[in-house]
């Protein structure tokens, strides 16, 4: 059988050596984390289904409008009446 090579260095004694060894590196505490709010789930859907309807609403009313001046029309052609009784 083979003997393992001889190694250049001595080894380490893990078991013994005048006691605990204290770390040198000087380290900060780590940092307090931040408190995160979150919103209310639900004043945030209200919130974004508001903003949905109104953005849709807007698309629409400006597609009506390009439609209706590509035709021709133009608000000022038309006349509104009121009659007071």
């Amino acid at each position: 059988m083979a003997s393992p090579l001889k190694a250049g260095k001595q080894p380490v004694s893990l078991a013994g050596g005048g006691g605990v060894r204290v770390s040198k590196i000087r380290r900060d505490p780590p940092p307090v984390a931040k408190k995160v709010t979150i919103a209310d789930r639900d004043e945030r859907d209200r919130k974004m289904a508001a903003i949905g309807i109104g953005a849709f609403t807007l698309a629409i009313l400006l597609i009506i409008a390009g439609i209706a001046t590509y035709n021709g029309w133009s608000p000022s052609q038309t006349v509104v009446e009121i009659r007071m009784q």
